[in-house]
């Protein structure tokens, strides 16, 4: 597996080195990791949400172990032969010790790269301060620096997705992480132009990921990579459009309509894309 898994880090990192936008869309098992690489994406990334929604849980930090993490990444990682990234939510620890034995696991699945966010999971203090984030991605890089290929580390700061809209405090832990060696930086959540832009420039010139899927952030694909976006992910947005549709067939059923079934994709199809996609 190595010379393998050092074949696919390298291309993984070549994705984000080029000047065309890296689309890195969010699978939650193997059937939907086969159809998007039998679709022509590049590379793929696990999803925390989509995860939880599988094994029928909410989704929430320390909802999901790691071993659970892990054990679904390897399932992306041996469905298909595309680079795969994973969401590592907190790293699973709050020590940067912790954090980089999440990594080291993760390499050792498999996965050619890898997120660890600031949230901490307790709601009296969702964000982890400043300088033991610092102190987590630095662990977590040295971690990946010691793998035998390039793991590319993707350092998250998540004030937006938990209910503080700090910018500055946000610029701020995105130019901490990308001096302590973040290879890429996100911060999920941020939905205008002038936030987007203000982020490119603060760690120019690493690459930044932001999410789409958010329902009050327009920005197109076109408009995102004018800005300096590097790539984009949509975390559980995939899952969700597939969970909606299983519901609205349901809800249909149980309302004693048979008609459903038009909207479903053809059988055929289906099976074509699973067996281009492996």
């Amino acid at each position: 597996m190595a010379d393998t898994q050092r074949k696919k880090a390298l291309a993984f990192q070549a994705l984000h080195q080029r000047d065309e936008l890296l689309v890195l869309p969010n699978p939650w098992d193997a059937g939907s990791a086969k159809l998007l690489a039998a679709l022509g994406f590049q590379a793929l990334a696990s999803t925390s949400a989509g995860l939880a929604f599988t094994l029928g849980r909410p989704d929430g930090e320390g909802l999901i172990s790691r071993e659970e993490t892990l054990a679904n990444a390897r399932t992306l990682v041996e469905a298909t032969p595309l680079p795969v990234a994973a969401d590592l939510e907190n790293g699973f620890a709050d020590a940067p010790e912790g954090c980089a034995e999440t990594i080291v696991r993760a390499a050792a699945c498999g996965l050619v790269g890898g997120s660890i966010e600031d949230a901490s999971g307790r709601p009296d203090a969702p964000i982890y301060p400043l300088e033991l984030a610092v102190e987590r991605i630095r662990a977590s890089v040295s971690a990946a620096r010691d793998q035998p290929f390039p793991f590319t580390l993707c350092a998250r700061a998540e004030n937006f997705l938990h209910g503080r809209a700090d910018l500055p405090d946000t610029l701020r832990r995105l130019e901490a992480y990308a001096e302590a060696g973040a290879d890429v930086l996100y911060a999920p959540g941020l939905t205008t132009r002038a936030q987007i832009d203000a982020v490119v420039r603060a760690v120019a010139p690493k690459p930044v990921n932001v999410l789409l899927g958010l329902s009050d952030c327009a920005l197109s694909l076109d408009e995102l990579a004018d800005l300096g976006v590097r790539r984009v992910s949509v975390g559980s947005s995939l899952a969700r459009a597939a969970f909606g549709g299983f519901l609205r067939a349901a809800r249909d059923l149980r309302r004693g309509r048979a008609d459903f079934a038009r909207d479903a994709a053809a059988f055929a199809e289906l099976n074509t894309l699973f067996k281009a996609g492996s």
